[in-house]
């Protein structure tokens, strides 16, 4: 045997033995993470079946890692928001409010977890249709005065999109002060224009938020989003809701789904501020530049026909699973009616079963989705929980009028949960979202006549009819379901 043929067995000994400790610790890793239980075998099956890819893809994505840096910012300014917001609302007048007694245990639930109020007293308009979203936020813009604060996961420029960027840049020209929080890959066809560099050349600060950096894989999850959709015009008037700052019309038209249905909350009073302090947390946590105290909050105040509000800051962080828990929370508690509506269905096995324990005891459980989803790898994980929910009493709708992109929950026509959570993992353990809570029922009765037209709109599944779909669907189904805990 020659020193060649020695080192060549050497090497690979060495080789072999450090893949398969690598194996093993990571292995070990995940057991040692106290996570659900389907997610940590989805990742054994995964790193046991296909070593080197399950690895890899852990080693990437397996753990929530926001950065040393963006980490410890995000939790040295948790406690100090949350001291900030509690004295601002001792500021106002009779704030905060009683919930109601069917909101009571959510809102207890949220104000334990994340500290953030009921508020009364607001106006809340709920708006379903692209051309008077933007028409009211153009005239919003034009109107502004101190601030435009914008925060997105997609932006494209084109049609409608485009109205705005030059209403901003407007205002940035006569003094107003503009900033633009932009996902840095939700947006990344944006960044790649010429746009930032016009927005910026008119005094418009742009930030791309989480980075994607692949030196930046060991040290930071890299597919953490920023999926809040979020506006705060003057400290007067905030945006909030499922529409991308996009025109519908012109939106990933070539996948043939047709326009994006969604809807926006244009919201006035109180919780304005509130909502204005989760963009300058999420702007410091990005620049480190502090904010927080740059403005006195005098908002308005309507005091017979107001809104009860409650904000929903979820990701990521401490405490930003909240909105899970209220989810599950509110459908445990629904008495008669529950509606639910989401682009992307990928339950996790709670959920499952509060919907089939909810429909079990008289509840009348709808779930409104897309009869055609824009990821295919979704869309089958998703109908593989579709026939249990059948069996168990769920109605299911699928819309077949776009790609229906509203996420809301409404229960027992007295509360409603609107905002950017998708009724999947990613949306309820790893993107930074936000929801409102609304403890009336005159909107709960507005969003109730919307979901009547995405009923008008769908057609109802049937589970005879489902039962007979083709074995390769079936099986590719069951493959996804398998990884659902990892979509």
């Amino acid at each position: 045997m020659t020193l060649y043929d020695v080192l060549y067995d050497v090497i690979g000994t060495l080789i072999f033995g450090f893949y398969a400790l690598l194996v093993i610790g990571v292995v070990l890793r995940v057991v040692m993470k106290r996570r659900p239980i389907g997610v940590s075998l989805a990742w054994l099956a995964l790193i046991l079946a296909i070593p080197v890819v399950g690895v890899s893809a852990y080693l990437i994505v397996g753990e929530v890692r926001l950065g040393r840096r963006r980490g410890r910012l995000a939790k040295a300014m948790y406690q100090p928001y949350i001291a900030w917001i509690k004295e601002l609302v001792q500021q106002f007048p009779h704030q905060p409010v009683m919930p109601s007694i069917k909101a009571q245990p959510l809102e207890s639930l949220v104000r334990s977890q994340l500290g953030m109020p009921l508020l009364g007293g607001n106006k809340v308009t709920l708006l379903s249709e692209d051309e008077v979203i933007f028409e009211q936020l153009i005239q919003d813009i034009e109107q502004s005065k101190v601030s435009c604060y914008f925060e997105f996961y997609i932006w494209q420029c084109g049609g409608q999109a485009d109205a705005v960027a030059l209403a901003l840049m407007d205002a940035a020209k006569r003094g107003v002060d503009c900033r633009i929080l932009l996902d840095s890959i939700g947006s990344s066809e944006f960044f790649e224009t010429k746009w930032p560099a016009f927005l910026t050349a008119s005094g418009i600060r742009v930030v791309a938020v989480l980075p994607a950096k692949a030196w930046r894989m060991p040290l930071q999850r890299q597919d953490l989003r920023m999926h809040r959709k979020l506006i705060i015009i003057d400290d007067k008037v905030a945006y909030t809701g499922s529409m991308n700052l996009v025109d519908p019309k012109l939106f990933k038209q070539q996948s043939g789904l047709g326009e994006w249905i969604d809807v926006m909350l244009r919201i006035q009073g109180p919780s304005v501020p509130v909502i204005w302090s989760l963009f300058v947390r999420d702007w410091e946590m990005e620049t480190g530049e502090r904010l927080l105290d740059l403005q006195e909050h005098q908002p308005e105040y309507w005091s017979e026909s107001g809104y009860h509000v409650q904000l929903i800051p979820s990701g990521p962080f401490d405490g930003g699973d909240c909105i899970q828990q209220v989810l599950l929370q509110a459908v445990y508690q629904s008495e008669k009616t529950l509606v639910l509506t989401t682009p992307y269905f990928v339950p996790d096995d709670p959920l499952v079963a509060a919907l089939q324990s909810a429909a079990a005891r008289g509840v009348r459980v709808q779930l409104i989705i897309p009869e055609q989803g824009d990821s295919r790898m979704v869309s089958y994980a998703c109908n593989a929980f579709l026939e249990e929910l059948l069996q168990a009493g769920v109605e299911i709708y699928r819309f077949g009028k776009g790609l229906l992109h509203t996420k809301s929950v409404l229960v027992d026509d007295q509360i409603a949960l609107i905002g950017t959570v998708n009724l999947d993992r990613r949306s309820l353990w790893l993107n930074f979202e936000v929801t409102l809570l609304i403890d009336d029922s005159a909107f709960a009765g507005f969003l109730k006549k919307l979901h009547q037209e995405y009923f008008l709109s769908g057609s109802k599944m049937k589970l005879a009819e489902w039962r007979r779909r083709s074995w390769w669907r079936r099986m590719l189904e069951n493959v996804f379901y398998l990884f659902s805990p990892l979509l």
